[in-house]
């Protein structure tokens, strides 16, 4: 029994250990089209035990990371995306134990159209970055750069902010096509 159990946890941490960034899309976001993208992180505070990284860094990252993965939909309404960089802590190479590395994003969703926010409150998205074999055992500060870690951090940041967006879209309607939508729109995809 003992060693079926012990059997049962290895494969568990195996399993947990070799998750990588999904990079999901999701499959339909109505009349989505991707207007403004707009990130901030000048006020970002950083973990206690953290590498460096300038604000700079965190929007040219974000936002390079928003293009390419909502940019594509090719819906005939704007909708912009304002996010701000809240938090982050980047586990720094050769520290004595293994942190994870994390970040805060607050999350705007605007309507082009309506020329309004469509959620009241800021959506708040919070994530460790994913385990590796070698990044379990060794930190991912010596395993991984600084860039490699903001870029998995990112990575699961837009997976949830997808599955936010697609979730919103189907209980509340919130890219459903309008009748008065003009046919063709130029993205401003910044």
């Amino acid at each position: 029994m003992i060693r079926i159990i012990a059997l049962l946890g290895g494969l568990t941490l195996m399993v947990a250990c070799n998750v990588g960034p999904q990079d999901r899309v999701p499959d339909s976001l109505g009349a989505f089209s991707l207007g403004h993208n707009v990130v901030v992180a000048k006020k970002a505070r950083q973990g206690p035990i953290s590498r460096d990284a300038t604000p700079e860094e965190w929007e040219s990252t974000i936002k390079n990371a928003v293009a390419a993965r909502f940019g594509g939909f090719d819906g005939d309404q704007l909708y912009h995306l304002g996010i701000s960089v809240e938090g982050y802590m980047l586990a720094p190479e050769g520290f004595i134990y293994n942190p994870r590395s994390m970040l805060i994003l607050n999350v705007t969703v605007w309507d082009d159209a309506a020329g309004k926010k469509l959620n009241d409150e800021v959506h708040q998205i919070t994530v460790v970055e994913d385990s590796t074999t070698a990044t379990f055992f060794k930190g991912s500060g010596r395993e991984r750069t600084k860039q490699e870690q903001m870029d998995g951090l990112t990575a699961n940041a837009l997976d949830q902010l997808g599955d936010w967006l697609s979730e919103r879209h189907k209980e509340d309607g919130w890219f459903e096509k309008r009748p008065e939508t003009l046919t063709a729109v130029t993205p401003l995809v910044e």
